[in-house]
């Protein structure tokens, strides 16, 4: 049982690393932090197609990864 959680984790850890990179950058790197970039993290834009999947896949690995993580280090330990 541990093996599998184990599996299971390293697993989703990869699957939300390329989730992660697939995203599409919010602001234009440091000159868009600089230059105004805040705006676009505090604005309300939504995300639309392959973006909103990417975004609620993320979302769902995450929490996965959560649960396994405390899965593996307190109820199997």
């Amino acid at each position: 049982m541990e093996g599998l959680v184990h599996i299971l984790l390293l697993i989703d850890a990869v699957i939300m690393v390329v989730l992660i990179l697939l995203q599409s950058g919010k602001s234009a790197g440091l000159s868009g932090a600089i230059s105004g970039g805040a705006e676009q993290l505090f604005g309300k834009q939504k995300a639309r197609g392959a973006d909103l999947f990417l975004h609620r896949a993320t979302i769902v690995t995450g929490v996965l990864f959560f649960v396994l993580a405390f899965l593996s280090g307190y109820i199997l330990q």
